[in-house]
């Protein structure tokens, strides 16, 4: 529709003898004033000499003079300074509406590129916590977004399983003297953290398991034996909580992966002249000459000979660039990885391998409790994945005596709409308070709220509608019918700027207009039996709308709440 729009409003420009070449558009944000606004007034004043509402009048007047007027506005107004605000009829809204019952993406316009997606990132050996849901949930929901925009999309989990941790878990298992038959998740957790606080205060431990480590990546047999142990438990128990939260990957590579990579990915550098010796360390500079804050350079392989993290992470995009070649790498991490990100991706740049502008990294603040600080337990301990899952299953059951009787998919479809519309109604890049209690309610900005109005109004739509008519009854009627329509507005903003939340925050607002269409039109009782349909039918579309964008956030919806 503003497509529309802004072209007519362009032909008249033109036709008044003012060149533009495009008009823009925007939804007002005076609703009480008008549907959308154009700004352009101002720039073309200084174009043209000539004060802002001299050239809208004339604008308004010969909009006036066209016969397809009342088909297009229903008011155009010159609001000072130099506004132009636009109230459209409701004739143009329901030739809209028309297309998307017929098509509900019909005007979004699609992209065909191709996507590497990292995201979920666990670290094998140790248990899933709260703070791994945001790249989860963000991730999904990103994936989902830039697929439904028509690209190909290739996600992959990329595990951490060469690191330290790895080498603290072997040396556990060798000291206990265990059987790897007999490593299980439950050992896994608790010889992590354990070996993770003995190494803390014992350098000579921490030596050994560095070495272990090395050798590892080194090839050792006896070691690549118990880290393929550990790794297959891993995923094991990995899987089962991804799998809970509908998040899909095509890959499950890891750091380990990339290891084939690296004599590669050392020869590019040395052809380009980007490594140097640094206290015996291989380090490649990647500050410029535009910084205005120290930017250290990249550690490419330590002293003793190891690699770390930025070697694995660029030879991973060499490996990604050989089996996928694409257009973008986008990597849902945390904010804390901001400084390693932009060291691999400026690398990377200067090897020639992938350019700094095809690389993505997607930081996500922190999920924080009451206190600001990250989410912890009653007992002081960050909560396990699967026991937030229990806790929300829990207390969303005692909203309602009811809730006891919902089967377990049901349940279970509701909770992942707790956890996930909680996290990504908020910008993904900033921290906030998860309060359980609240995001279980069914009113309020909840995922239960959403789901709640979706059944409420299917239980209202008939089975046999006919074409909508061009009839808008009342302002409540209005409001909806344009919230629908811009639907596209809102995917474009999540797609172009990797954000869910715009999709969160717009199904919700969705979601209080159609309430409010439901408080003010009694549709069960109607006799006009145009009316009715015509009632029906919008609450048909808003439904396939809110249907969308859930499945955009990775929400899937229950029979009955």
């Amino acid at each position: 529709m503003i497509e529309e729009i802004s072209k007519i409003i362009k032909q008249a420009f033109n036709n008044i003898k003012i060149d533009i070449d495009s008009v823009r558009i925007i939804k007002s944000n005076r609703p009480d004033l008008c549907d959308f606004q154009c700004d352009d007034l101002f720039k073309l004043s200084k174009i043209y000499k000539k004060n802002p509402m001299e050239i809208g009048v004339e604008l308004i007047n010969y909009l006036d003079s066209l016969e397809n007027y009342n088909n297009i506005f229903k008011k155009v107004e010159v609001y000072k300074p130099g506004f132009i605000n636009i109230i459209v009829s409701d004739k143009l809204i329901n030739k809209y509406i028309k297309k998307m019952i017929n098509d509900i993406s019909y005007d979004i316009p699609k992209s065909n590129e191709t996507y590497v997606i990292d995201f979920g990132g666990a670290n094998i050996a140790k248990p899933l916590h709260v703070g791994h849901m945001r790249t989860i949930l963000v991730g999904e929901s990103i994936s989902r977004i830039l697929k439904f925009k028509g690209n190909k999309v290739i996600t992959d989990v990329h595990l951490g399983d060469y690191g330290l941790q790895i080498g603290e878990v072997i040396y556990k298992i060798i000291e206990d003297k265990i059987s790897i038959d007999d490593v299980d998740i439950k050992y896994l957790e608790k010889a992590y953290p354990l070996m993770n606080q003995i190494i803390k205060e014992n350098d000579i431990i921490k030596d050994k398991c560095a070495e272990i480590t090395k050798e590892l990546q080194n090839g050792n047999l006896e070691y690549t034996k118990i880290f393929n142990k550990i790794k297959e438990v891993s995923i094991r128990d990995i899987k089962k909580n991804y799998d809970f939260l509908g998040a899909n990957f095509d890959y499950w590579y890891g750091e380990s992966d990339s290891y084939k990579y690296l004599d590669e990915l050392t020869n590019i550098l040395n052809k380009k002249n980007l490594l140097y010796e640094s206290e015996g360390a291989l380090v490649i500079d990647v500050k410029e000459t535009t910084d205005k804050k120290e930017m250290p350079p990249l550690l490419y392989k330590k002293s003793n000979g190891a690699y770390l993290y930025a070697s694995t992470d660029l030879a991973t995009i060499l490996q990604r660039k050989k089996d996928f070649n694409p257009d973008h790498i986008l990597y849902v991490v945390d904010n804390r990885q901001s400084l390693h990100f932009n060291q691999v991706f400026r690398a990377s740049s200067k090897a020639g391998i992938m350019d700094i502008s095809s690389l993505e990294h997607l930081s996500y603040g922190t999920v924080n409790g009451s206190d600001g600080k990250p989410y912890k337990t009653r007992s002081g301990e960050t909560p396990k994945l699967e026991d937030l899952f229990n806790d929300a299953r829990n207390i969303f059951i005692s909203k309602k005596e009811t809730n006891k009787n919902m089967d377990k998919e049901d349940i279970d479809k509701i909770v992942n709409s707790i956890l996930k519309f909680a996290d990504l109604m908020n910008s993904r890049e900033k921290d906030y308070i998860f309060d359980l209690n609240k995001f279980s309610d069914i009113s309020g900005k909840t995922g239960p709220y959403i789901l709640y109005t979706y059944l409420r109004n299917n239980k209202i739509i008939g089975s046999d509608l006919k074409e909508i008519s061009d009839n808008i009854y009342n302002d409540v009627d209005r409001n909806l019918r344009l919230a629908i329509l811009s639907m596209k507005d809102y995917i474009d903003l999540s797609y172009t700027e990797r954000m869910p939340s715009y999709i969160a925050e717009y199904v919700y607002n969705l979601c209080v207009l159609s309430n409010n269409f439901y408080q003010n039109n009694r549709i069960n009782n109607m006799e006009d039996l145009v009316n009715k349909n015509d009632y029906m039918c919008v609450l048909s579309l808003t439904n396939k709308v809110i249907k969308t964008m859930l499945y955009l956030l990775g929400i899937d919806i229950p029979k009955v709440m």
